[in-house]
């Protein structure tokens, strides 16, 4: 049976500029989402702020999480609701104490129990398995399968993301899996109907 606390995590495509605040707007009005991580690589900090400020009020206007992906810098200097490090980004401990006890921190643990179980003890706030299916959205190093998250589930209640290649076609067996939250991002703003469309479709197929 589907977890019913099972939740849409979106994380954006790397050009987040031109439309990009009209298509997030869309996706988020589509249905409730959790969260929304700004990624963006190869600019620097100034311009990410820039780029990330307008899609922060839009994120706010729906009571939507805004999470900074590997920056601790750019969530503190944003005052992002938290930050999503990368294996190499820094560790909680670090974000906790530049960003606050409010502060929403994940850790990507690709297929490891280990990385998740150390990410837990530095004081996460969720840990992200993945890659679960082929994605183009990045390069995949490391494929988990669904074990992992019911053995996460099985022996610890700090949440988990599952991330890579999630689509309408695979989301059930993920959330079935037990995922605390879905991470997506090419099926929502690659999707020929448009975000909002791949949104609604994807929540329909959670709860399905």
């Amino acid at each position: 049976m589907t977890r019913p606390d099972c939740q849409l995590y979106l994380v954006s495509p790397l050009e987040t500029g031109g439309n990009f605040p009209d298509r997030l707007r869309a996706a988020l009005g589509a249905g409730p989402v959790a969260a929304f991580q700004f990624r963006v690589k190869g600019i620097d900090q100034h311009e990410a702020a820039r780029l990330a400020e307008p899609l922060m009020d839009i994120c706010a206007d729906h009571d939507v999480a805004f999470i900074v992906n590997d920056s601790i810098a750019l969530a503190k200097r944003l005052g992002a609701d938290g930050v999503h490090l990368g294996q190499g980004d820094g560790n909680p401990a670090e974000a906790r104490r530049a960003l606050g006890p409010e502060a929403q921190i994940g850790v990507t643990c690709h297929n490891s129990r280990h990385l998740a179980m150390e990410a837990g003890e530095a004081g996460a706030n969720y840990v992200a398995f993945g890659a679960f299916f082929p994605t183009t959205t990045k390069h995949v190093e490391h494929v988990a399968e669904p074990e992992i998250l019911t053995w996460w589930q099985g022996l610890f209640e700090l949440p988990c993301v599952a991330i890579g290649g999630i689509t309408a076609t695979n989301a059930r067996s993920l959330a079935d899996a037990g995922a605390d939250f879905l991470a997506v991002s090419g099926a929502v703003w690659t999707h020929d109907g448009g975000p909002d469309l791949a949104v609604r479709e994807l929540l329909a197929a959670m709860r399905s």
